[in-house]
């Protein structure tokens, strides 16, 4: 009995054992599993390698000249002779206004063709009297003469009032060749928009207003890029760079161009300084390039060429002073300070502080606290 007593004692004894044990075991295990695991190193080494740093500037393609034609008379617009993609000539028809004539010209008009009129009926009773007279030989053949100047100087006041009253009422007198009721291309080139329909009203240009255009006519074999670019490279650039323009329309194609104009002052936009550049746009055979597509211009403000460089991201800051962490035992690394060049905003130049052969490692992300 007492030694079945002994026995029971012990085995409850190792029971309890392997439940505290296991407890014991199980506060280990989740400790060390709540622990942070060391950082990885990662390390690299300087290459040698190309480097261009860019500006990109954004814009579009427009043509170089851009000319809106405009009517010179205010009226309706009776019929339209192009539509956008026509080509025109210099001088060819591109509109036809109906004038709507305005109730005080035309009454003015009208009341100096009638008066105008009785004058010429007055003075073709005094020169019939004249003639009377000098046959007589009452009055001197230069009284005669005069009679005659007054009736032809009051048939040109008639004839000109009565031109005047037919420019008013239908812009142009007869036989006009150039009746400004006509719209003219002023220019050679494609038309690109015509902004309004046959019917609607115009304005004419004149010195107090721009009048309504009738369409836009541009030269579309001389194109250009006009965009903007930030006024931290604008001091860098300079008339004649070679330029990269990128179409969003057309894809895997480059065009070439040259760098033409800089603004002189800038402008702002969404709350930073741009300036607006201009670059001539070669032309390129098998490619349809139309005015308003979108582009983007890279230009290459500096580059090296075959120079050692490493990855942006191994480098460190104190102030202004970069640096890295070099391996100089194996898990043993220290601070080595670099002088920079060219960065493209991947990789950057190193004048100074590191050979090809340097291992770097890669700072921690995680910020020291």
């Amino acid at each position: 009995m007492a030694r079945r007593s002994r026995l029971s004692g012990v085995l409850t004894a190792l029971f309890a054992l392997l439940v505290v044990g296991a407890f014991v075991g199980t506060l280990v295990f989740l400790y060390k599993k709540s622990g942070k695991e060391p950082p990885k190193v990662v390390t690299a080494k300087p290459e040698v390698t190309d480097i261009e740093r860019k500006a990109v500037a954004s814009g579009s393609i427009v043509p170089r000249k851009e000319v809106l034609i405009k009517p010179r008379v205010s009226g309706i617009v009776r019929k339209l002779h192009v539509e956008p993609g026509d080509t025109v000539k210099e001088g060819d028809l591109v509109a036809e206004i109906a004038i709507v004539p305005d109730v005080a010209q035309l009454t003015t008009a009208e009341s100096e063709l009638d008066s105008a009129r009785i004058a010429l009926g007055h003075a073709e009773k005094e020169y019939r009297r004249g003639e009377d007279l000098f046959a007589k030989k009452l009055i001197s053949r230069r009284e005669q003469a005069d009679l005659k100047l007054t009736r032809d100087l009051r048939r040109a006041e008639v004839r000109a009032a009565a031109r005047r009253l037919q420019v008013v009422k239908e812009g142009a007198a007869k036989g006009d060749q150039q009746a400004n009721t006509l719209v003219r291309s002023t220019v050679t080139g494609t038309v690109l928009e015509v902004p309004i329909e046959e019917g609607a009203s115009v304005i004419e240009s004149n010195t107090f207003n721009e009048g309504t255009t009738v369409a836009s006519v541009a030269d579309m074999s001389d194109m250009i890029f006009l965009g903007q670019i930030d006024e931290a490279d604008v001091d860098k650039l300079r008339e004649d760079m070679a330029v990269n323009i990128k179409v969003g329309a057309i894809d895997d194609k480059i065009f070439a161009g040259t760098l033409e104009y800089i603004a002189p002052k800038g402008n702002e936009l969404e709350g930073a300084i741009q300036f607006e550049i201009r670059a001539a746009l070669a032309p390129e055979e098998g490619f349809v390039i139309r005015a308003g597509y979108s582009a983007n211009a890279e230009i290459v403000l500096e580059r090296r060429e075959k120079v050692l460089a490493v990855k942006e991201s191994l480098l460190q800051f104190d102030g202004d002073q970069a640096y890295v962490d070099v391996e100089v035992a194996p898990g043993a690394f220290e601070r080595r300070d670099v002088t920079l060049g060219v960065s493209d905003g991947i990789n950057i130049e190193i004048t100074g502080g590191v050979e090809a052969d340097t291992t770097i490692r890669k700072p921690d992300p995680t910020p020291k606290s």
